[in-house]
């Protein structure tokens, strides 16, 4: 099994082809840590293990920033998308949303719980505003989900 995935613009794009598991990926977690935070601009960073043999870049490679004494990440140094969580020499944590089918990739474990913002157990009661599409005056420059 292989998945693809890459930042917005599409200057970078990967493919993990299929691990032990069959899924191509391994696990899958939520690190409400605060750098993963600041790196995602977000309440968390969601993330995936693979190994790095069965990591391909297809177009580009990620820019890095050595976040800590152990951590590189990297991320498109074009459009800015984070991308990877590198600490080890034989496997690399990839974004689940970079996946061009992020919902392939879920989430089965939460890391740095303690940092958590607290609001965030309440997103799902929030109420939803229907979606009215993109504005027919904006034109997306946004890579589509898949290799072109």
């Amino acid at each position: 099994m292989s998945l693809s995935g890459g930042c917005q613009c599409g200057a970078v794009r990967f493919r993990v082809d299929g691990q032990s598991n069959g899924q191509g990926v391994g696990r899958a977690s939520i690190c409400h840590c605060r750098m993963c935070q600041k790196a995602f601009a977000g309440p968390f960073g969601a993330l995936v293990t693979v190994k790095v043999a069965d990591l391909t870049w297809t177009r580009g490679a990620p820019a890095h920033f050595q976040s800590s004494d152990q951590i590189r990440r990297g991320f498109c140094a074009t459009c800015g998308t984070p991308l990877t969580f590198d600490w080890s020499a034989d496997r690399i944590d990839l974004a689940v949303f970079a996946f061009d089918a992020p919902s392939a990739v879920a989430p089965v474990v939460q890391l740095a719980r303690e940092s958590r913002a607290p609001w965030i157990d309440h997103v799902a009661d929030l109420p939803v505003r229907p979606s009215a599409g993109p504005p027919s005056e904006i034109t997306s420059r946004q890579h589509p989900d898949r290799d072109t």
